[in-house]
């Protein structure tokens, strides 16, 4: 984004911030610095809190294409930027786009139609009960996997393989690379199988076996399906969410910084 650009966004930033007294408190500061446009006359929205506000943030943009800029008010914020004050606009104008791509999820309960819900960070199945689960993995209509037993297995975007993903030991994916990481969660059997990095544009199907004894929820993000018996998951390519950040602290330098955090 340009300087005159940014000159132009005068009055057509969106604020929006999680339910905390710090994000309150910098929502009141920007407000009265900068103004809240509403966000059907908005160019730019301004998230204020954690990286929980930034995905939820991104699941109120789907089908309005507007860049999300986040400042830290909460605690982890590896999606967001540094919280200041000041000269919002020129962080605005030297801005560096990371353009993403959310997951598609389709589960599938009973004989009813499938659930779908995209996912920006992952979608991860997970057992309902005390007993593990019992799910069987094909990659592009090919078994890869007759049985794992598992606590659960998840596929994540780039974004989100510093999430969960990297919660349950999956690897770290830069933006760009054009791969997902399968993963699998607390796995029993095969105990030495520890996922598998996939191209971007497979698509993952989960059968759940045992389904009535062995019962599996499936989590697009916010969206929880109890009960699952498959669930098929790809990369949804048609559409596309934008988080900036400032140059110094790009997503792209994180994801690898990450790598190496000890």
């Amino acid at each position: 984004m340009t300087e005159t650009e940014a000159a132009a966004l005068a009055g057509r930033i969106a604020l929006v911030a999680a339910p905390t007294d710090q994000a309150a408190e910098a929502l009141a500061k920007l407000e009265a610095a900068y103004g809240n446009a509403a966000l059907d006359d908005a160019r730019i929205v301004v998230a204020l809190g954690g990286d929980g506000l930034m995905l939820e943030t991104q699941h109120r943009m789907l089908g309005r294409n507007l860049p999300v800029y986040g400042m830290n008010c909460g605690s982890v914020g590896f999606l967001m930027n540094d919280f200041r004050l000041e000269g919002l606009m020129e962080r605005l104008a030297a801005a560096q786009a990371a353009s993403l791509h959310p997951l598609h999820m389709r589960a599938y309960v009973g004989d009813g139609p499938p659930v779908e819900a995209l996912a920006i960070n992952e979608v991860s199945l997970l057992r309902e009960t005390r007993q593990a689960a019992k799910i069987r993995i094909l990659v592009d209509g090919k078994e890869r996997l007759s049985e794992l037993i598992c606590d659960g297995v998840l596929v994540s975007t780039p974004a989100g393989s510093t999430a969960y993903n990297l919660s349950a030991h999956g690897p770290i994916i830069p933006l760009g690379a054009n791969l997902l990481p399968l993963t699998p969660i607390s796995a029993f059997r095969p105990r030495r199988w520890r996922g598998a990095l996939l191209p971007a544009e497979a698509e993952v199907v989960f059968d759940v076996l045992e389904h009535a004894k062995r019962p599996v929820a499936a989590v697009a993000d916010y969206t929880e399906v109890r009960d699952v018996r498959r669930v098929e998951v790809r990369e949804n390519r048609s559409v596309t969410l934008t988080m900036l950040f400032d140059p110094d602290h790009g997503l792209s330098e994180r994801i690898i910084a990450e790598q190496f955090t000890v």
